[in-house]
């Protein structure tokens, strides 16, 4: 056991983990300020608007740029060229903020024709949708950095937009208010991503025709880009139908920062991805290879879950003491939701990526796509009678659901697979 995850933490540092695990440890403590100081600096309820506003966009941006940032991640770590990435870099970048600049004027068209349930949403999704193409645009330089197996650079790329996001709140919000907020979500990633693509060192090619670019290339980018839309949703889901079904966007808001924690932990199991998965994608084929990953990955995070929810079933009171006494009434919901993401850390982690590399992104939506129609029926019922604690049990449900699920498909599907 011990070897094993000897070995497990071995091979994460020899490819820059650590420098990613610092960066984004750094990064969700900067995350955390820059939430805390817009929840000092703007009155509760405008903050609760912004961020019923922010989680419609949340759920958008993953699929800027029809997700060819995932076709990117998939197909360039199968490519051998130098030249033949660099190509596909640029023609993901050329189509990419096209198709983002589309999703944005479909947001707006659409945003047009709903009756919000607050005031002064519709101003503030018009500003935020622009947030689609500066994220898509950041994933792309941070995604490239990972294909170079520059690790180091993309942990830098992290920590760097993140601790740009927190000057900007402080600055913008103090000066501007509300609109200040929201002008600093939209240009951290985009300043970041100006900064840092020069570190890239590639050549753009205006000629960008390559036989992997194909259909398949699309739909896996598409795929990839619904899949973590659903995801997203899953997260964000609970925060719009609170809003929708309580009409108090001060539940909202109590709703957003008791899940601040639980959700920023979610960090860990992505920080190895972030690291390991073009290796494991170069490696598919090697099923001892993979197989030995995948029972070192889950026993480190069975004991990394065993440890977190424990502490924060005898300390879930003080922690949330972080936020307000207010909070504190909530923290059997804290601890709910502490148990939903050790779902994610022992199954969803590792299986959700190891489809992805084995081309079945497909597989990930329709899993996430099912959970949806439960959350959404669950909260229905659920909110209106328990209000916060219902969401907060209908999320962790299903992150153990879409682990498990995960879990199951992986193994039908890689035994099938002929390498």
């Amino acid at each position: 056991m011990i070897l094993l995850i000897k070995n497990f933490i071995g091979g994460f540092i020899s490819r820059s983990g650590n420098a990613v695990f610092i960066s984004t440890v750094l990064s969700r403590v900067l995350s955390f300020i820059g939430s805390m100081i817009a929840l000092r600096l703007l009155d509760n309820k405008e903050l609760g608007v912004i961020l019923f506003a922010y989680s419609i966009i949340q759920f958008m941006i993953p699929v800027g740029g029809f997700g060819l940032h995932q076709s990117l991640l998939r197909y360039g770590a199968l490519l051998a060229s130098t030249r033949d990435k660099e190509k596909l870099f640029s023609y993901v970048l050329k189509h990419g903020i096209v198709g983002s600049l589309i999703l944005i004027i479909i947001v707006l068209l659409i945003g047009w024709f709903i009756s919000f349930q607050f005031d002064k949403t519709f101003y503030y999704l018009c500003i935020l949708s622009t947030a689609i193409l500066s994220n898509f645009i950041f994933e792309l330089v941070k995604t490239q950095f990972r294909l170079q197996h520059k690790n180091t650079l993309f942990a830098k790329a992290e920590f760097f937009q993140n601790f740009l996001l927190v000057v900007l709140i402080f600055t913008l919000t103090n000066y501007l208010g509300g609109l200040g907020y929201v002008i600093a979500l939209i240009s951290a990633p985009f300043i970041t991503a100006i900064l840092f693509v020069r570190k890239l060192q590639i050549t753009f090619y205006l000629n960008t025709n390559l036989s992997i670019t194909n259909v398949d290339f699309w739909k896996y980018g598409f795929f990839g880009g619904l899949s973590n839309v659903v995801t997203q949703l899953l997260f964000i889901i609970d925060i719009i139908l609170i809003g929708e079904l309580m009409t108090d966007p001060l539940m909202v808001t109590h709703y957003k920062y008791i899940s601040i924690i639980p959700f920023s932990l979610l960090f860990l199991p992505r920080v190895f991805m972030a690291a390991d998965f073009v290796s494991l994608t170069e490696k598919i084929g090697q099923k001892v290879y993979i197989r030995n990953y995948i029972k070192s990955y889950q026993l480190f995070f069975s004991l990394l879950s065993l440890l977190i929810f424990s502490i924060s079933c005898f300390f879930s009171k003080s922690i949330l003491l972080l936020f307000g006494k207010e909070y504190v009434n909530y923290s059997d919901s804290f601890v709910i939701l502490i148990f939903g993401i050790t779902g994610i850390f022992i199954f969803r982690g590792i299986y959700g990526n190891l489809l992805s590399s084995i081309g079945k992104m497909s597989v990930n939506y329709y899993i996430v796509s099912i959970a949806i129609l439960i959350n959404i029926l669950s909260n229905f019922y659920l909110i209106p009678i328990y209000g916060i604690k219902g969401a907060a049990v209908t999320s962790s449900t299903l992150m153990w659901f879409t682990g498990i699920a995960s879990w199951v498909c992986f193994n039908y599907l890689y035994k099938k697979k002929d390498y």
